[in-house]
């Protein structure tokens, strides 16, 4: 008798529904096409260059000014160099996960790559519901203050957490790929999305407590929302990826 051997796998889905990709359906890919490679240096590019939290809040309260400038020139230089050696995740000239279910020793450059970039995903979320939710409830206004005070603390966690091998693309092995790069993309989709809705409506709506409800309440509403798609595996990277070889059972 022939069995398909997915665990709770079965008919491209797992127990709860969920769509799922078999690891051995994939296409291996022997190098990274040179598209590929540059399209990704700017999302580390953007990873490393909001890294110091409060500038960051400059920038979009004040504009860009020498500082960023000078930083951005440190963040090209150093991502440049990563990026020609191979070192930035998606800008090797290799795959480095050729099976996401694989079990092979996590490489350092991925595991501070992913930990700057959770670290990103999760700190600014975190202050901008802070900010908002202190507004509404005081009337205060204290983004600023908020960031200055509570972005590295967060930030440091994260790092440590990361350093610990406790994040999600950042474990001392890569055997958890197939169900970890989910989870970080489903962040990703959430906030790319949730994010600059954000700051639309700061944009668009009167300063005032009404107006920062309407923030908080889509905020958060689209957090939760592309969230759920992700956990549904409906957005792009966002389905588990299983073994599914074939077994012969008698």
């Amino acid at each position: 008798m022939t069995a398909l051997q997915t665990g709770e796998v079965a008919g491209g889905t797992d127990d709860r529904g969920i769509p799922v990709e078999f690891a051995g359906d994939r296409r291996i890919r022997a190098r990274n096409k040179v598209y590929y490679r540059v399209v990704h240096w700017p999302i580390w590019i953007w990873v490393f260059f909001i890294l110091p939290g409060p500038l960051t809040f400059d920038l979009f309260e004040s504009g860009f000014d020498g500082r960023m400038a000078a930083w951005l020139g440190v963040v090209l230089l150093g991502t440049g160099i990563a990026g020609l050696r191979g070192r930035l995740p998606g800008v090797e000239a290799r795959p480095y996960i050729i099976r996401f279910t694989e079990d092979r020793p996590n490489p350092l450059y991925r595991r501070v790559c992913y930990t700057f970039a959770w670290s990103a995903v999760v700190t600014f979320a975190v202050l901008h519901i802070a900010g908002l939710a202190w507004a509404i409830a005081t009337g205060d206004w204290l983004m600023r203050q908020i960031y200055e005070a509570g972005y590295f603390p967060i930030a440091a966690t994260i790092w440590i957490l990361g350093a610990m091998g406790r994040l999600p693309r950042v474990k001392a092995s890569t055997k958890g790929e197939g169900h970890e790069r989910r989870f970080f993309y489903g962040s990703l989709w959430a906030v790319c999305l949730a994010q600059p809705t954000l700051w639309l409506l700061w944009a668009v709506l009167p300063p005032g407590r009404p107006g920062d409800i309407v923030k908080l309440a889509v905020f958060m509403a689209l957090l939760a929302f592309v969230g759920y798609l992700s956990y549904r595996g409906r957005l792009p990277r966002t389905r588990p990826i299983v073994p599914g070889e074939l077994a012969i059972s008698d």
